[in-house]
C-alpha cells in the first residue's frame, strides 16, 4: 500500500500568529495594535530573523494536523517516539483485519525470491490471526460471552501474530516547534527509509501554507553543520539541495 500524506487542518495564518506573538515579547503595546500593524512584508522579514535568531519558543503557537495511510507500525513505533505531540492510530483491538496490508520495503521488491518469501510470510500470519480469533471467540462463547464481546477480546491476543510491516493509519498533531524537531532527526539520510519519506512528505505540505518559517526545515545539516559526527552520509551539498528544493 503507497503511502498517503494530508495536512487536514492547521492553525490559520501561521506565521502571522507566531509573528505577533514573538512581537509581543519586545513590544509594550498590546495584542491588537500589534496585529494591526502586521503586513505580510515585515511578518516575512520578522520571521526570517526569528529563525535566524534560533529564538523557537514562539512557533509553538501553531500546530499541524496530518492524516497518514500506507505506513507500517514499524514506522509508528519510532513516530511515537516523537512525544510533543498527539496521536490517534487505528486500533488493532478494535478493528478486525479480515486481509491486512503490509508494507513491503524496496530492497525486498526487487528480488524476486525475497518478495515471494516475504508476501508468504504476509499470508501465513493472516491464516495464524483468523485461526486464533476464530478459536478464541468460539471458547469465549461457550463460556457465555456475547457475540461482540467474545469477538473484540478474541482479536485483541490474536492480533499478536500480526508483522512490524502490517499497515497501519494514524492521525498526527504537532506543533511547528516540535515538527522542525521531527525534520530535523527524520529527514536525514540516516533515518529509516520508511519515516523519512514520509517527513519529506510532511514537510513539503507544511511548507505551501507556511513556506517562509519551514523556509530551512529539514535535516540539520541545512543551515549548519552535520551533527552525526563519524556516522555522517558525507552528502551535505546533495541534501542540502534536495530539501531546499522542496
Amino acid at each position: 500500500m503507497a503511502l498517503k500524506v494530508k495536512l487536514i487542518e492547521y492553525t490559520p495564518n501561521p506565521e502571522r500568529v507566531i509573528a505577533a506573538a514573538a512581537k509581543l515579547c519586545y513590544s509594550a503595546s498590546g495584542i491588537d495594535e500589534i496585529a494591526e500593524k502586521l503586513t505580510e512584508e515585515n511578518t516575512e522579514k520578522f520571521l526570517n530573523m526569528l529563525v535566524s535568531y534560533g529564538h523557537e519558543s514562539p512557533i509553538e503557537h501553531v500546530s499541524f494536523t496530518f492524516a497518514i495511510e500506507g505506513v507500517s507500525r514499524s514506522l509508528t513505533h519510532q513516530l511515537v517516539r516523537h512525544r510533543i505531540a498527539s496521536f490517534s492510530q487505528q486500533s488493532q483491538r478494535y478493528v478486525k483485519l479480515k486481509q491486512f496490508e503490509y508494507v513491503i520495503p524496496d530492497s525486498v521488491k526487487a528480488d524476486e525470491e525475497a518478495k515471494k518469501i516475504f508476501i508468504e510470510t504476509m499470508e501465513k500470519c493472516q491464516e495464524a490471526y483468523n485461526m486464533l480469533s476464530d478459536r478464541l471467540k468460539e471458547k469465549y462463547v461457550n463460556e457465555g460471552m456475547t457475540n461482540s464481546a467474545a469477538e473484540k477480546k478474541a482479536i485483541e491476543d490474536a492480533r499478536y501474530v500480526f508483522p512490524n510491516a502490517c499497515e497501519t493509519k494514524i492521525v498526527v498533531t504537532m506543533n511547528a516547534r516540535s515538527l522542525m524537531n521531527f525534520f530535523r532527526h527524520r529527514c536525514c539520510s540516516r533515518a529509516q527509509w520508511e519515516i523519512r519519506a514520509l517527513a519529506s512528505e510532511m514537510l513539503k505540505q507544511v511548507k505551501l501554507v507556511a513556506p517562509v518559517l519551514f523556509k530551512y526545515a529539514g535535516p540539520s545539516c541545512l543551515k549548519g553543520s552535520c551533527t552525526e559526527g563519524k556516522m555522517s552520509c558525507g552528502k551535505i551539498n546533495e541534501m542540502r539541495k534536495l530539501y531546499l528544493d522542496i
